[in-house]
């Protein structure tokens, strides 16, 4: 089993770097893109951004090569002390056997996203054991409404010792923001429910459920021996799509040593519905015995809190009541 280590914890004035492993952040707007350096720049952050972070190719990303050589110099760098992925998209997989873990091992950063970042952030992991953070992009920063809850979690985690209790926000969202900041559409969030009620305390793996599944049978998949899983997926994952992809990972060796899950909130265009989880749920003998927690803030709705990878978690489903600890 991989003991986590941590890159020391954020500052004032501490620099982030800014890449883009997956898609380009040149599709993020001009305007969008300086809403979200301001954002960080406000809560004490010196933003830098990698030499090829706007290149962009026939895929909206770029060459295997300035990937790797961007991600290669934010590791390097002393200067740099934290970093954060541009947005997600499809490729991040493609860097994992390029990568020089050495060099990343020796010189820990707090390397946060989500989505696609998935692959990369448990690759770095399962390489180095350095603690990684599933939380938001850069152009998450971007948001003007609704994203006090994402920020709040973000600094908490990346700037404040000892355990954070999850809240759930008060509300959320599912709506195309980055297109039009003022027509803005939230719910009422009711909270998360235990589909499997129990206890359990273990290590914190898991993200994006169909890029965590590119891993299988790779050396960059993380032993799910001891651990917590924390799983979602996007609108392109259908209630049956989602039961396949789970059902692999169920596959897995380790599996059986697994003790939890909390699933993430899904988005409205998968058609995911509290009865139909429920069935998935309940069709897989090997989660029975274990908690099992859904609509939880993470995932591809907004807001999401920040957790980390290699971190731990404590939960307790009893009585409709869950509680979530989770620490570094």
């Amino acid at each position: 089993m991989i003991i986590g280590k941590q890159a020391p914890k954020l500052k004032a004035g501490d620099e982030i770097r800014i890449l883009s492993p997956s898609r380009s952040l040149s599709i993020v707007s001009e305007k969008n893109r300086l809403i979200a350096q301001q954002k960080l720049e406000q809560l004490g952050f010196a933003v830098s951004f990698s030499q090829h972070v706007l290149e962009s190719d026939d895929f909206t990303s770029s060459s295997i090569e300035s990937r790797v050589a961007d991600l290669h110099e934010a590791f390097a760098d002393p200067k740099v002390k934290g970093i954060l992925t541009a947005i997600g998209g499809y490729n991040a997989n493609q860097l994992l056997a390029h990568l020089d873990y050495e060099l990343i091992g020796s010189h820990p950063k707090r390397l946060c996203g989500f989505s696609d970042i998935t692959a990369l952030s448990h690759a770095i992991y399962a390489k180095t054991g350095l603690i990684t953070y599933a939380g938001p992009h850069f152009l998450t920063f971007g948001m003007q409404q609704g994203n006090e809850y994402t920020t709040a979690y973000f600094q908490r985690m990346m700037l404040e010792e000892g355990s954070i209790k999850i809240q759930s926000s008060p509300e959320w969202s599912d709506d195309t923001w980055y297109l039009d900041q003022d027509q803005r559409i939230f719910h009422r969030n009711v909270g998360p429910y235990a589909i499997l009620e129990g206890e359990a305390h273990g290590t914190i793996v898991g993200g994006n459920l169909c890029t965590l599944n590119l891993l299988q049978g790779t050396p960059y998949m993380p032993s799910l021996e001891g651990t917590i899983l924390f799983v979602e997926d996007d609108y392109e994952s259908s209630p049956a799509t989602f039961d396949r992809d789970l059902q692999s990972l169920l596959h897995q060796p380790g599996f059986d040593q697994v003790r939890g899950i909390i699933i993430g909130r899904f988005q409205q265009a998968s058609h995911m519905t509290e009865k139909l989880l429920r069935q998935i749920i309940s069709s897989k003998k090997e989660l029975a015995s274990i908690p099992v927690i859904a609509d939880a803030d993470f995932g591809h709705t907004t807001p999401q809190f920040t957790y980390p990878i290699g971190g731990k978690a404590s939960i307790r489903a009893r009585n409709d009541m869950i509680d979530l600890e989770i620490c570094e």
